[in-house]
């Protein structure tokens, strides 16, 4: 059944559009405030669990653990995060948000927060209360539980968690 026979896109191919759009409009703020995409990602896994490893961070946001490395470095070097050996594990860095780096990371969500607000006001007001219920909800979802099986990318041995 196709769009045109009353059936639906599928979801990805319907959000995708509007996530480019949004990421389009957070570049800009992420700019203003001298961060990268990734930086911000950084801080607001950071905002949520205030101690994490880069192994533990890296696969919160889903990055490479050694392509976030030269993110960390900037943003420490900002004094955004701090990053210490952890007592436990000399070889691991326990990561934690810094003052300055949770103030910049609520300016820029607020200034993405209002452009998202001006777009989810087009909506009515039970569409946009139950659009973000959705949004919460999918978005929570472990990974292998919206991909439905095993991880192609995920090795052979280890089974999905």
């Amino acid at each position: 059944m196709t769009v045109a026979d009353g059936g639906r896109r599928d979801l990805a191919a319907s959000l995708h559009a509007l996530v480019r759009s949004l990421i389009a409009a957070e570049l800009p703020v992420l700019d203003r405030h001298g961060i990268s995409m990734w930086g911000y990602a950084v801080l607001g896994a950071l905002c949520d669990s205030p101690v994490r490893t880069q192994a533990a961070l890296a696969e919160t946001i889903a990055a490479d653990k050694t392509r976030i490395i030269g993110t960390l470095d900037i943003l420490q070097e900002a004094g955004l995060i701090s990053r210490i050996p952890d007592p436990g594990d000399r070889r691991a860095r326990l990561l934690s948000i810094t003052e300055a780096g949770r103030a910049l990371y609520d300016s820029a969500q607020a200034e993405i927060h209002s452009n998202e607000d001006r777009l989810l006001a087009m909506l009515p007001e039970e569409d946009r209360r139950g659009f973000l219920r959705a949004v919460r909800t999918l978005s929570a979802l472990p990974h292998d539980q919206v991909v439905g099986h095993q991880d192609p990318r995920a090795p052979a041995d280890v089974a999905p968690a």
